[in-house]
C-alpha cells in the first residue's frame, strides 16, 4: 500500500499548501494514506527568536486543515535547534525513514537540513530509488503563493486579496473573554478575541465577515482596534453576529472570518452617534457578504 508524505510548514494551509496535499491524495490513489508532515514551533520562532513571526493559524487549526484538504494522518515534528542542525540526510534517515513513504510531495521553496540549504531536488538524489520525490510550484492562479504573501495582505487590511490566496477566507479564531459588555447594552453584543503579538490579525479597522460557532454561522459585523469611542487600550477583535440568537460564548472557541474592510476606526463623540454607524455597518455587512463565498469561490 503506497504512503505519501506531504512536507510543509502549512501556515495557513494556503492553495499552494493545498495542491500539495491535492498531489500527494493522487499518488496515494484510493487505497493509499496521506501523511502531512510539520513542524512545530514554526521554524522562524526558534531560529529567529527576535523576530515577530504572526501565524495565520494555531496548530489546532492547522491539523484540521490539512485534514480538510486530504490528509488522512498528521504528523507534527517538534521543531529544535537540534532538529535544525541535522544533516539532510540525518534528517532524511531520522524523521522520514521510519514514516516509509513510497513518495514525498514538497514545495519548491521547501528546505531542511543544517543551514537549510537542501531542498526537494536534493532529496530526491539523495534517496535514489528509495521513493519517489515530487517538487511542486507554489502557484495561485498562476501567480506566487506564500504564507508571507497572505499576512502581508491581512496586516494590510485587505481580506480579499488573502482570501484568493488562502482559498477561503482568512479566519481569526480563539477563546471567547469577558468584554467591557458595551455592545449588549448599545443592542449589537460582540464576541470578544485577544489579539496577541504571536498571531496574525487584519489591520486595525471595522470588516465585514462571519462569526461561526460549533457547525453553525452568522454575517457579522467585526471591529479590530482598541475601541477609540470609550479610550480602550486593549487590542481586540469583536464581532457582532447579525441575527445570531442571544449568544452566551464566554469560553468557546469561535471563528470570525473577514470578507471586507468597510471603514477605519473612528472616535464618535455620543453614543447615539456610535450607534447610528453600527446599524449603517450592518447594512453594510449584508450587502458585502452576499454572495460573497461564490465571489471568492471558496467551499
Amino acid at each position: 500500500m503506497s504512503k505519501v508524505i506531504a512536507i510543509g510548514n502549512f501556515d495557513g494551509v494556503h492553495r499552494g499548501h493545498q495542491a500539495i496535499l491535492g498531489a500527494a491524495r493522487r499518488m496515494a490513489g484510493d487505497s493509499g494514506t496521506v501523511v502531512a508532515l510539520t513542524f512545530w514551533p514554526h521554524p522562524v520562532t526558534v531560529l529567529q527568536p527576535d523576530t515577530p513571526l504572526p501565524l495565520l493559524c494555531d496548530i489546532e487549526d492547522r491539523v484540521s486543515l490539512l485534514r480538510s484538504y486530504g490528509a488522512d494522518e498528521v504528523s507534527i515534528v517538534e521543531f529544535t535547534r537540534a532538529v535544525a542542525a541535522w544533516s539532510p540526510v540525518e534528517f532524511i534517515e531520522k524523521i522520514l525513514g521510519p514514516l516509509g513513504p513510497t513518495a514525498v510531495v514538497v514545495g519548491e521553496n521547501f528546505r531542511f537540513g543544517a543551514g537549510a540549504k537542501a531542498d526537494g531536488r536534493q532529496m530526491a538524489a539523495l534517496v535514489g530509488e528509495d521513493f519517489g520525490v515530487c517538487v511542486l510550484p507554489m502557484l495561485c492562479d498562476g501567480g506566487p503563493v506564500s504564507s508571507s504573501r497572505i499576512r502581508a495582505a491581512i496586516a494590510a487590511g485587505d481580506p480579499r486579496l488573502a482570501g484568493q490566496m488562502l482559498g477561503r477566507w482568512f479566519r481569526y479564531s480563539g477563546i471567547v473573554m469577558l468584554g467591557d459588555q458595551r455592545g449588549r447594552t448599545l443592542g449589537f453584543p460582540t464576541a470578544n478575541l485577544a489579539v496577541p503579538p504571536t498571531k496574525a490579525c487584519v489591520a486595525d479597522g471595522v470588516y465585514a465577515g462571519y462569526l461561526s460557532h460549533g457547525g453553525a454561522r452568522w454575517p457579522a459585523a467585526i471591529s479590530v482596534g482598541t475601541n477609540p469611542t470609550f479610550d480602550g487600550l486593549v487590542r481586540r477583535v469583536e464581532a457582532h453576529g447579525i441575527d445570531a440568537p442571544d449568544l452566551k460564548l464566554y469560553g468557546d472557541k469561535v471563528g470570525v472570518d473577514f470578507v471586507a474592510h468597510l471603514r477605519g476606526q473612528t472616535r464618535f463623540d455620543s453614543r447615539e452617534a456610535l450607534v447610528a454607524q453600527m446599524r449603517a455597518d450592518v447594512a453594510a455587512v449584508r450587502a458585502a457578504v452576499a454572495d460573497a463565498d461564490m465571489t471568492l469561490g471558496t467551499h
